[in-house]
């Protein structure tokens, strides 16, 4: 393998290495909880609205909160699992 293959395959490497970080801290970021967190009361709010749901606004936090309350619990629980792996 020549040298210049090999640098070129180090900075494919360092490309993808940097694109996966980026994707990483996008998948664990407040503003992707906050996103979904809104887009799902939003959703749900306009589903309510649509079948008459008593109080919509007040109806659809329960899921957006679901939601957010799940992300935080899973990070407790992910961060306990990876110190219990070998």
């Amino acid at each position: 393998m020549s040298l210049q293959k090999l640098e070129r395959e180090i900075e494919t490497i360092k490309a993808r290495n940097n694109r996966v970080e980026k994707d990483k801290a996008w998948e664990t970021s407040w503003t992707r909880r906050i996103a979904i967190t809104v887009s799902t009361y939003l959703v749900v709010l306009l589903f309510f609205s649509v079948i008459h749901t008593d109080s919509p606004f007040l109806s659809a936090l329960v899921p957006s909160i679901g939601f957010l309350l799940s992300t935080l619990t899973i990070d407790f629980l992910k961060s306990r699992w990876l110190k219990h792996q070998v």
